[in-house]
């Protein structure tokens, strides 16, 4: 069978990309495709495996040879599952892969921001602790986590482990999700959201994007918020509405954000969030640590292998 990899320099290795499915089919790599060289990539192929090239319903609908589509991520809102599944197309994605990297990267964001860590590093190199007084030099206040209230939005595999090192460092959880389940952390209470933007200190969203979450974070929400609250993003940039969270920032409604994705990557210059105040953006690399990557490739190969012996495993629906 023709497996096509339609964006594999997601993972920075393709070569091994290639060694590691070769047994599985005819495997054929591009770096990038264009949105304009998706269909003429895929047409004759039977696996197709995409990370963030989105494969519309009209693509799919001239691709009768297409069987199975491998999302190599998490979120798997680049194609239409349930259109995939009215076209008996088997569509799987790669769970949890990341998890322990996305919630080292909150973390870092978090800290970086309870301790001004570039803030005081960017004054000393400017001279400022040399030409101080005192052996102890502040640039800006900075505080525990501990005893703070940490709101978190979503509570899968992700949201989950979020709560638990947060608990190790001793702070309140909120925690808002739509089905609610047994979570084995102390100091955590479920909640609605108008009560986790209210009461949170820190505000990290690990929601997927769908009709529900596209622009959660928005004039309304950001409203609730306190005017000390640290808001983060690591999950998908839509579901912040980047002009209304600008306008927070610069207007002090908040006191600082932290994304790792914005809603076009790479983003446009004029991206209000890129000149906004007190906001930390990185380009999306939360989940790209090596090890993740090497799990992601693990997991997309059994994902395949499966489905070739007849019994496919992290189907989507």
């Amino acid at each position: 069978m023709k497996l096509v990899i339609l964006d594999g320099f997601t993972l920075y290795e393709n070569e091994m990309m290639k060694d590691m499915f070769s047994d599985l089919g005819d495997v054929v790599c591009y770096d990038r495709t264009k949105p304009e060289d998706v269909y003429r990539r895929i047409c004759d192929a039977e696996m197709v495996l995409t990370n963030k090239v989105i494969l519309t319903n009209d693509m799919l609908e001239k691709c009768p040879n297409l069987v199975y589509v491998g999302v190599m991520a998490t979120g798997y809102n680049v194609i239409d599952t349930a259109f995939a599944a009215r076209k008996n197309i088997v569509v799987t994605n790669i769970p949890a892969y990341s998890t322990s990297s996305v919630v080292q990267h909150v973390f870092a964001l978090i800290l970086s921001f309870a301790s001004k860590i570039a803030e005081h590093d960017s004054a000393v190199k400017n001279g400022k602790w040399a030409s101080s007084s005192d052996f102890t030099f502040l640039e800006e206040p900075i505080f525990e986590l501990s005893g703070k209230t940490i709101g978190v939005i979503g509570m899968g595999a992700i949201g989950e482990s979020v709560c638990r090192v947060a608990s190790a460092f001793d702070m309140k959880i909120l925690a808002y999700s739509r089905h609610e389940k047994d979570v084995c952390v102390d100091k955590l209470t479920w909640c609605d959201l108008p009560t986790l933007y209210r009461q949170s200190d820190f505000i990290t969203i690990h929601a997927p994007l769908n009709d529900e979450t596209r622009g959660m974070i928005n004039k309304n929400s950001l409203s609730l918020m306190k005017e000390s609250a640290f808001l983060v993003n690591t999950s998908r940039g839509p579901v912040i509405c980047e002009e209304d969270l600008a306008d927070a920032l610069n207007h002090g409604r908040i006191a600082a954000a932290a994304v790792d994705v914005l809603s076009t990557e790479p983003p446009k210059a004029d991206n209000p969030l890129l000149t906004a105040k007190n906001i930390t953006i990185t380009p999306h690399i939360a989940w790209a640590t090596n090890e993740a990557k090497k799990r992601l490739i693990f997991i997309c190969h059994e994902n395949i292998k499966s489905f070739l012996n007849g019994n496919p495993q992290n189907q989507v629906h």
